[in-house]
């Protein structure tokens, strides 16, 4: 489920004797509406929703195959009625899905919907998303019903707890069951090794991936690293940057605003409205100018005008080529060394409401950053310059935006400059993926990896953490119960693995507020679930604090006997659950990936 376009794939669970066996990914073509009453199979979904006016449409001109009743449209019709009345045109639902600065489940979207429009939140967008993937599964592949099979769902690695729980919270409302998440960079790898089953004779023990995801809300950076054990290749992931919302919509609003200046120059000047619909038609026609072997300089776009039916009439312009190049290659992949970092923006002290961009829109430098700081924090272990630049042998690009060959060969002089500098060969693009699919497609590959029927990427934690267990000791003044700290995640437990602590029990304070506290231990290498630590010394870091009220029983406040389970995710999700003797489960969860800010 992309910011931009949503996409389905699918992988058919079969037994055979090679598990290794190239794996058999297909994709399905999307039924949806293209104009008003015409359905047309289409190889990705437009993620974008739109919400007509009464009788805005002809009397069952948006029915479905499967909804006569439909009176909301999604995919390509909403895509393109969006771009004429942008107002009621639900769009970049992802990027408000991941903003903590909202309730993202409050509605908030169409953000400038005018007086009249009832607008719904992130979480029913992309709810509506989902459930039409859903159901046109079922409309084609009705002998395989979509309850029945295991789904996974892709989202960016930047995603913040709050935002995987709402997506996860989407698809269930969506109707589905069985889902796992996985991280969208990853889900590109994957995709590159489905299509490349020799990926062994690719690259070798020491090589240092770096995949650049580039979509339409997100910027997402992640390096992996290819390793050896008993003889054999592995690919550990050893880095995921931080959220970075930039994307195809900032550029897309950039080559909106070079031609509303040209505009304005010839004397028309446009309102918010109207711009609203020039940035949706923008992404249209980059789109098409981008396609691979189209050689136009220019493509149309067309604003409705101000007022009502023909009477306000209609104006043209055109995306030039040239403004793409120059908006490209001067905002947003400027030529910089490996040493500049982003610039911090001073904020102003009242703002409009709306999505939280990234201050500085060069993507070149938000890499450097990236490379940077990993270098810094796992020195020594990953292939790195004399400056302390992490130095990728391999590139792998995913992403809309990097779809264009202009975009992917920006980025690798970039990389080429700075590896040269540290007197290191060019990096290496590994190439042969469908960039607009590679997501969808490497999701169903995954599934199949968590069957055994294909490689998967090791992601084990990289240090041990504890939860803090008070005493049971009689309190005396001044001093406070001495802590133990007991180990739910052990050194390298790998991710999508559970450990179960089912011979211990301790007391969870339920029904009032109670604080949780947790420590870390890069030393201590050898403890297992269910030890307890009684001297918690050095070698034990402490975490932030988390103040969590547990739902009680019957009672206000009660100390329930349980013990714990620990689940590690596919995105790097730490959930502790405490269970109680009588089925109740309670659940704490952060983030245990070495993430570097970017």
């Amino acid at each position: 489920m992309g910011t931009t376009n949503s996409a389905l794939s699918y992988a058919k669970v079969e037994a055979v004797a090679d598990p290794f066996a190239p794996a058999g990914v297909e994709l399905l073509p999307i039924p949806q509406l293209a104009n008003p009453g015409e359905v047309r199979d289409e190889p990705l979904l437009p993620s974008f929703l739109y919400l007509p006016a009464a009788a805005e449409f002809p009397a069952g001109t948006l029915a479905l195959p499967w909804d006569s009743e439909r009176s909301f449209v999604t995919g390509s019709l909403a895509q393109k009625r969006g771009g004429e009345n942008a107002g009621r045109l639900v769009s970049s639902a992802k990027s408000w899905l991941s903003h903590s600065g909202v309730d993202r489940t409050s509605p908030l979207v169409p953000f400038r919907a005018p007086e009249g429009v009832d607008k719904i939140s992130p979480v029913v967008a992309s709810r509506r998303y989902l459930e039409h993937l859903r159901e046109a599964w079922d409309y084609k592949m009705p002998e395989d019903p979509f309850a029945a099979q295991h789904v996974l769902v892709t989202v960016p690695a930047s995603f913040d707890a709050v935002a995987r729980e709402l997506t996860l919270a989407a698809a269930e409302q969506a109707g589905y069951r069985d889902v796992t998440l996985l991280e969208e960079p990853q889900a590109a790898f994957y995709a590159w090794i489905e299509r490349h089953p020799d990926w062994r004779e690719r690259v070798t023990v020491g090589d240092l991936i770096l995949v650049v995801d580039i979509g339409g809300g997100t910027t997402d950076f992640t390096l992996i690293a290819v390793t050896e054990a008993n003889g054999e290749l592995q690919l550990e992931r050893v880095a995921v940057g931080e959220h970075i919302l930039l994307g195809g919509d900032n550029i897309d609003l950039a080559l909106a605003g070079a031609v509303a200046e040209r505009l304005a120059q010839k004397g028309t000047r446009l309102d918010s409205r109207q711009m609203q619909a020039l940035w949706n038609n923008c992404r249209t026609a980059k789109e098409k100018l981008l396609e691979p072997g189209n050689k136009a300089k220019e493509q149309a776009v067309t604003i409705l005008g101000k007022g009502s039916g023909l009477v306000g009439g209609t104006i043209k312009a055109s995306l030039l080529r040239e403004d793409i190049e120059r908006i490209l290659s001067a905002g947003f992949l400027p030529e910089v060394a490996s040493t500049d970092m982003p610039a911090q923006q001073r904020r102003v002290g009242l703002q409009e409401l709306g999505l939280p961009y990234a201050a500085d829109a060069a993507i070149t430098r938000h890499l450097a950053r990236f490379l940077r700081q990993q270098a810094a924090t796992q020195r020594g272990t990953v292939r790195s310059g004399p400056s302390g630049l992490a130095c990728p042998s391999h590139v792998l690009f995913n992403g809309g935006v990097l779809n264009a060959a202009e975009v992917r060969e920006r980025i690798l002089e970039t990389l080429g400059r700075w590896l040269a500098a540290e007197g290191m060969n060019k990096v290496q693009p590994l190439a042969g993926e469908d960039l607009m699919h590679a997501v969808s497609r490497g999701a169903a590959y995954y599934g199949l990896a968590r069957m055994g029927r294909g490689v998967r990427i090791r992601g084990g934690v990289p240090r041990s953490y504890y939860v803090g267990i008070e005493s049971a000791m009689p309190t005396v003044p001044g001093f406070p119960a001495p802590l133990k700290a007991l180990n739910v995640v052990p050194f390298g437990m790998e991710e999508a693995s559970e450990a179960r602590i089912p011979n211990r029990e301790f007391g969870l304070v339920v029904g009032q507020p109670a604080e949780f506290r947790f420590f870390t231990s890069t030393a201590r290498k050898q403890d297992q679930p269910g030890d307890l630590i009684e001297d918690l010394g050095d070698e034990l870091e402490e975490l932030a604090p988390m103040e969590v009220t547990f739902a009680g029983g019957e009672s206000s406040s009660e100390v329930v006997p349980v013990s714990f389970e620990s689940v590690v995710t596919e995105t790097g999700v730490l959930q502790l659950w405490c269970v109680a003797r009588d089925g109740r489960r309670w659940k704490l969860e952060f983030n245990v990936r070495e993430r570097v800010r970017a």
